[in-house]
């Protein structure tokens, strides 16, 4: 993806090279900074307007969100926040970048905690170190997110909420085929996957695969595969440098591209993993996707049940969720942003948002409440997301993480779609990789 080449070169290179960007983006931007950019002093009412540009997904998470932020700003009449949906992640990057060269930020943006690198590279971010250090609600929240929020000791962002991936399948087909437990191992899964593979109405042509994998050179594809690739014992990061060629990560590619071959697994639209259209309409038996999805699922009125992610040498997954920046303004538009954050931060925001969207709480106090583990005991499934937390893995907040996550994403993508091998796609990536951090 051209764009996304943009953000893995330094500062003077982005000026030049956005110039285009920037000119097709400032209708937009300057459409979503209006509001923000009137507010640097305030109105007669005394109201403090600050934008919040995020990607939540799906729709109905949107509106779970909105019925959240319609509290906020009814508690706080001297603040509103204007709530921007602006694309998924990897459609945000663009909006994003020429944003900060135009110097028109958002006043918070909702982002994977792996960009931390390059906005502070960009001396875009308000530091939000001595605000937490005497922040009441620091001591509320679980210890384990503290590794997505800082960079160089130092706290650049807090989490929104959390999660992590595994497999979610329809128990019914399951039964149709006669299998009777999920599997653990990947030798397993892939068998299990070949049974599910089927041709329903005997027309000659497959209407069910086992399996729905990721495709596409975005974050999310990198999200999903990741714990493959852990669980082989492969690694992204050696000897503190971005290193993609490894004999785990090779490996889980080839088992994957394997199912791909015999039509035991089928590939997502590129950059669509996260799309279940197949799964509730039973294309597919199988489906890695997270805790998220929950609230989309339980409308849908499918079937559904999970299990952890089948284990290759060892049990892994991988740290989800997104995390929240305050860009630098103003001191009254800041001040703003922090109080929100507060909110989002806060027992009540996480505990609702848990509730009904199936997010893991970043709130101590609202993971052990009455209500949320009554939830929990309704909703069996969210145990093998919060069992799965216990193992984990944050991906690298470094400078050149989203350099790593295309090139990583590039070679996963051409692996699938079976143009080079394994091997010879994680060797042009790394080489690209190497080429763009020079």
């Amino acid at each position: 993806m051209l764009l996304n080449q943009i953000i893995f070169s330094r500062r003077n290179f982005f000026v030049k090279s956005l110039s285009i960007v920037f000119i097709f983006s400032l209708l937009f931007i300057s459409g979503c900074q209006n509001t923000a950019l009137n507010s640097d002093s305030p109105d007669n009412n005394q109201v403090t307007k600050i934008t919040f540009w995020h990607g939540i997904n799906p729709p109905e998470n949107r509106e779970i969100f909105n019925e959240l932020l319609a509290q906020f700003n009814t508690e706080n009449p001297d603040i509103q926040v204007e709530a921007l949906y602006v694309g998924q992640p990897d459609e945000q990057l663009p909006k994003i970048i020429a944003s900060i060269v135009g110097n028109q930020p958002p006043d918070i943006l909702w982002y994977v905690p792996q960009l931390t690198g390059k906005l502070v590279e960009l001396q875009a971010l308000k530091p939000l170190q001595e605000w937490w250090n005497n922040s009441n609600i620091k001591n509320d929240i679980d210890p384990v997110m503290l590794s997505t929020m800082t960079l160089d000791n130092n706290i650049w962002s807090v989490p929104f909420a959390t999660n992590n991936t595994a497999v979610f399948y329809r128990p019914s087909l399951f039964e149709k085929a006669g299998i009777k437990e999920t599997p653990k191992t990947w030798d397993e899964f892939a068998e299990i996957a070949k049974k599910l593979t089927q041709d329903t109405n005997n027309d000659g042509k497959i209407d069910q695969n086992g399996m729905l994998f990721a495709s596409g050179k975005g974050e999310f594809t990198v999200f999903v595969w990741l714990p493959f690739i852990f669980s082989a014992d492969g690694e992204i990061i050696q000897n503190n440098q971005p290193n993609l060629v490894s004999d785990g990560t090779e490996k889980a590619l080839n088992l994957a591209v394997e199912l791909v071959k015999e039509n035991s697994a089928i590939l997502s639209q590129p950059d669509r993993g996260y799309e279940l259209d197949n799964f509730i309409n039973g294309k597919v038996a199988m489906q890695i996707t997270g805790p998220w999805t929950l609230a989309q699922l339980k409308q849908s009125n499918i079937d559904y049940d999970v299990f952890p992610i089948p284990i290759i040498n060892q049990p892994a997954t991988v740290l989800g969720g997104e995390n929240l920046y305050v860009f630098k303004t103003n001191s009254q538009r800041e001040e703003a942003s922090l109080r929100f954050l507060e909110f989002i931060l806060g027992e009540e925001f996480q505990t609702q948002w848990a509730l009904k969207t199936g997010y893991l709480p970043i709130n101590i106090k609202a993971q052990n409440s009455a209500e949320y583990q009554s939830f929990i005991a309704e909703n069996p499934v969210i145990k093998v997301f919060l069992e799965q937390m216990k193992i984990a893995k944050s991906r690298p907040i470094i400078t050149d993480y989203p350099a790593l996550s295309e090139n990583l994403g590039r070679s996963i993508e051409s692996s699938l779609l079976q143009q080079k091998t394994p091997r010879q796609a994680l060797e042009e990536s790394q080489k690209k990789l190497e080429l763009q951090l020079q």
